[in-house]
């Protein structure tokens, strides 16, 4: 997809799909739609480093695989916990810290084919920029959960999203963007309804709830599944080979999950 059309011009596309998708959930329920004036202030806040963690994770991926991204991905939950016990005063005992340090043991064994020595995830430029995507989704993430407390999630994520566009959208008035827009390939379009209606309008909103009912390093830990899941996707659909290995490494991040998770 980023052959047919710019980082700048799928971050918009998806947006706008999904701000579509949201205002339907919230005209159906009823949502308020109430403004107010303080918490839309750090929704700007929230739409400006959501905009440039998009930007810079797509960038990345155009000069690296998506599979690497998928791995350095798993780098997320360890930013998370950081921050939240830096700037959110949540707790980590010692359970919740094996729990993570198991979790990242399974992803380092994954990724490592059974050796972590044999990891070199940071290989070009690509790989730097979606490593620090990692960072910033920890920031997102810690912003995120200071305004679920007391915002609606949905109205939340409808509003960030509505400002990201106001932020993305000036960059993709040209005749470059909107000529790439009308050629899109078929493929393309569903890879950009993908993106707009669950990765955007959907998971966003599951991120934003599940932010305001637990912790972060609690929400975070479930990142660690994301290599897991892609590699059972890959043998679904690809028909990809699954190791005993990966059995191991998958049972670990889950064992790390559940003691992060664990009361």
């Amino acid at each position: 997809m980023l052959e047919e059309v710019s980082p700048e011009t799928i971050i918009s596309l998806r947006l706008i799909l999904a701000i579509i998708l949201l205002t339907i959930v919230a005209l159906i329920t009823k949502s308020d739609f109430s403004i107010n004036l303080k918490n839309h202030l750090r929704i700007l806040l929230l739409a400006a480093v959501a905009v440039f963690h998009l930007w810079i994770q797509i960038t990345g991926l155009k000069y690296t695989t998506a599979a690497n991204t998928g791995w350095i991905i798993g780098t997320a939950p360890i930013f998370i916990a950081i921050l939240g016990f830096i700037f959110l005063k949540e707790k980590l005992n010692s359970i919740k810290i094996s729990g993570i340090v198991i979790a990242f043991a399974g992803l380092l064994l994954l990724v490592g084919k059974g050796n972590p020595l044999n990891i070199d995830l940071v290989k070009n430029v690509g790989d730097l920029l979606v490593l620090f995507s990692s960072f910033t989704w920890g920031v997102y993430s810690i912003i995120n959960k200071k305004i679920s407390l007391n915002y609606s999630p949905l109205m939340t994520i409808l509003y960030l999203f509505i400002l990201m566009a106001l932020i993305i959208i000036p960059f993709n008035i040209n005749q470059k963007a909107i000529d790439s827009v009308i050629h899109l390939s078929i493929v393309g379009w569903i890879s950009i309804l993908f993106l707009g209606l669950l990765c955007s309008g959907v998971a966003y909103v599951i991120w934003a709830y599940s932010l305001r009912e637990m912790e972060s390093a609690k929400v975070g830990a479930y990142l660690y599944l994301e290599p897991f899941v892609t590699v059972l996707t890959a043998w679904l659909f690809l028909k990809e080979e699954i190791t005993a290995l990966m059995v191991l490494s998958g049972l670990l991040i889950i064992f790390g999950v559940y003691l992060v998770n664990k009361e």
